[in-house]
C-alpha cells in the first residue's frame, strides 16, 4: 500500500497500459550527518508510509561514518567550514540553494539551524513546511553564555515561528514553552524507539570488561558539557562493582579520556565512538544499568527528555538519571529505575552500587521495563505526527 500521495499516470503504448506513479516529494533537512540521529530516520520512514518519495539532506563531516542502507535517499553536503559563525553561514546558504533546485512538495525541517531556508524556500514555491524543534534551541549551554549569538537566533526563531501551521517537538514541558512564547499549538511526538529484535547478523560486542563486572552504560551522540558525564567519571573512583562503558560523541569526549587517564581509571572505563544506533542496540543490551544525568543549569536540559532513556528502556536496562521533569515523570510512572539526590561524584557512586549490589531490585526494574516498553512504543507515538503528515498528502 503506497499511503496517500500517489499520483498516477495512465499511459497507452500500443495497447499496452502502463501505470506511472508519481509521488509527492518530501525532503528532510538535519544539519547532523545523518548516521545517528534516530528521530530523523523515523521520520523519514513515517514519510514514505505515508506515501511521500523522501530525500534526506544534511553535511559530511572529517569523521562521518558512512551512511548506512535506508528505505529513502539521502545526500550529505561537504562544506568549507565545520564549525563557527561561517559554518552556519554556509551550511544554510548551501540548503537553501539545494532546496530551491530541487523539486519538492513537503518541507520537513529539523531544529532551528535548518529552519530558515526551509521557511524561505517555502514562501517561494509556496510549499507546506512542518517543523520539528528536537529540543528547546535557544537556551542550550552552547548559546546561554554567548548572548549575541543566542540573540540571532532568538530573532530568527521569533520572525518564523508565529507563521508556522505545524510544529512538533519532544515533550509536553517544550510544547508549554513555545506556547507561552509565540501563542502557537505545538504537537508533541517523543523520540520513541519502534519495538525491533536484536540484530541476529551483528557479532557479539566485544567489549574489554572483565565478566564478573556488570556494565554501566552512559550512550548519546551529544554526551556534551553540563551533563553530568564529568561527574560520573570522577564517581568511578569510588565504584568497585561496575565497569563503566561510555558509547558516543561529543564536545567532552575528549576531556573525559584525559580524566579518566589521569585518574588512573583506565582499568574501570572502556570509550566506543559513536556508531549507527542499529549497531548501537546490541552495545545497549549488554548493560545492567543505563545512565542519563543532565543537570538542571539551563531550560533546555531542565526539560529534556533524552532518547537514550527509551533505549535502555526498550533494551530491558533499569536506568539511573537525574531528576528532571519529564525524566522523573517516566521513572516514577513506569518503575524503571531511580534518580540520584545530587551531582556529587561520591553520591552517584553511592547510588550506581546500591542499585548494582540490590539483585531483586534490578530485576524489579528490568521486569518493569519490559512492561514500560509495550506502551512507550514508537508504533502508537508516530500516529501524532503521521496525523500531520496526512494533511499534506
Amino acid at each position: 500500500m503506497l499511503g496517500f500521495s500517489c499520483r498516477h499516470y495512465i499511459i497507452n503504448l500500443k495497447n499496452f497500459y502502463f501505470i506511472i506513479l508519481d509521488l509527492k516529494k518530501a525532503i528532510v533537512s538535519v544539519i547532523n550527518d545523518l548516521v545517528t540521529d534516530q528521530r530523523v530516520n523515523k521520520t523519514c520512514n513515517a514519510l514514505l508510509e505515508s506515501g511521500f518519495e523522501v530525500l534526506l539532506v544534511g553535511r559530511i563531516k572529517k569523521d562521518s561514518m558512512p551512511l548506512p542502507n535506508r528505505n529513502y535517499r539521502m545526500h550529505r553536503m561537504k562544506l568549507m567550514f565545520e564549525k563557527g559563525p561561517l559554518f552556519y553561514a554556509e551550511f544554510n546558504l548551501r540548503l537553501f540553494l539545494f532546496l530551491f533546485f530541487h523539486k519538492v512538495d513537503l518541507l520537513f525541517s529539523n531544529d532551528l539551524d535548518t529552519l530558515m531556508p526551509n521557511f524561505l524556500i517555502s514562501k517561494l514555491k509556496s510549499k507546506p513546511i512542518i517543523y520539528d524543534s528536537h529540543e528547546y534551541f535557544t537556551e542550550t549551554p552552547e548559546l546561554v553564555n554567548r548572548k549575541f549569538v543566542q540573540g540571532i537566533w532568538k530573532k530568527i526563531e521569533a520572525w518564523i515561528f508565529p507563521k508556522l501551521k505545524d510544529v512538533i517537538t519532544v515533550n509536553t514541558s517544550i510544547a508549554n514553552l513555545f506556547k507561552k512564547d509565540y501563542g502557537v499549538d505545538v504537537a508533541v511526538v517523543r523520540n520513541i524507539p519502534p519495538n525491533r529484535p536484536m540484530a541476529e547478523n551483528l557479532a557479539k560486542p566485544n567489549i574489554a570488561v572483565s565478566q564478573d563486572k556488570p556494565i554501566i552504560l552512559l550512550q548519546g551522540s551529544g554526551i556534551n558539557i553540563q551533563r553530568g558525564a564529568e561527574e560520573l567519571v570522577e564517581a568511578m573512583q569510588f565504584v568497585e562493582v561496575a565497569h563503566l562503558l561510555i558509547i558516543g560523541g561529543g564536545d567532552v569526549i575528549d576531556d573525559l579520556k584525559k580524566m579518566t587517564t589521569a585518574l588512573k581509571l583506565d582499568e574501570k572505563i572502556t570509550f566506543l565512538p559513536k556508531m549507527p544506533f542499529e549497531e548501537l542496540s546490541f552495545y545497549t543490551k549488554q548493560a545492567s544499568l543505563g545512565l542519563t544525568l543532565d543537570k538542571d543549569t539551563n531550560i533546555n536540559y531542565r526539560f529534556s527528555l533524552p532518547n537514550k532513556l527509551f533505549d535502555y528502556i526498550h533494551a530491558g536496562v533499569p536506568v539511573l538519571a537525574s531528576p528532571l521533569l519529564e525524566i522523573k515523570k517516566i521513572i516514577d510512572d513506569y518503575k524503571v529505575g531511580e534518580t540520584i539526590s545530587n551531582h556529587l561524584p561520591g553520591e552517584i557512586a553511592k547510588h550506581i552500587t546500591t542499585i548494582i549490589n540490590n539483585k531483586e531490585k534490578l530485576a524489579e526494574y528490568k521486569s518493569n521495563c519490559k512492561i514500560a516498553a509495550k506502551k512507550l512504543n514508537w508504533e502508537f507515538e508516530k500516529q501524532n505526527l503521521i496525523n500531520i503528515i496526512k494533511k499534506y498528502a
